[in-house]
C-alpha cells in the first residue's frame, strides 16, 4: 500500500503498523521523480510493506524531526521505530534489499 502523508498524526498512526518505508521527497526533485514509480511498484507487489510518501515542502515538521537534509531520503520503520536510512535514488533491487524484502 502507498499512502501520501499530510500531517504528523497520520504519520505516527501509519508508522506504528509493522514494516513501513517512508519516502521524504519534493515534487521539484528529479531523483525523487525517478524513485516514485519504483516505490509504487514495490508497494503494489508487497502487501506486507506500507510505503509512505512525505512531501518535505508540505510537511516540514516531519522533515525537521528526522533531520532530512537531502532528498529523496528513505527511512525504514519497524514497529514504530526507525531502523535504517538511505539517501538518494536507488533502483528497485536496492530498495527491496534495503526494505529487507529480498
Amino acid at each position: 500500500m502507498l499512502k501520501h502523508i499530510k500531517d504528523s498524526v497520520e504519520f505516527n498512526t501509519e508508522t506504528a503498523k509493522g514494516k513501513v518505508l517512508v519516502d521524504f521527497f519534493a515534487t521539484w526533485c528529479g531523483p525523487c521523480k525517478m524513485l516514485a514509480p519504483v516505490l509504487e511498484k514495490i508497494a503494489n507487489e508487497h502487501e506486507d510493506l506500507t510505503v509512505l510518501k512525505i512531501d518535505v515542502d508540505e510537511v516540514p515538521d516531519l522533515a525537521s524531526k528526522y533531520d532530512i537534509r537531502s532528498i529523496p531520503t528513505l527511512i525504514l520503520f519497524e514497529n514504530g521505530q526507525p531502523v535504517d536510512m538511505k539517501l538518494g535514488y536507488m533502483p528497485e533491487d536496492s530498495v527491496l534489499r534495503f526494505a529487507k524484502l529480498k
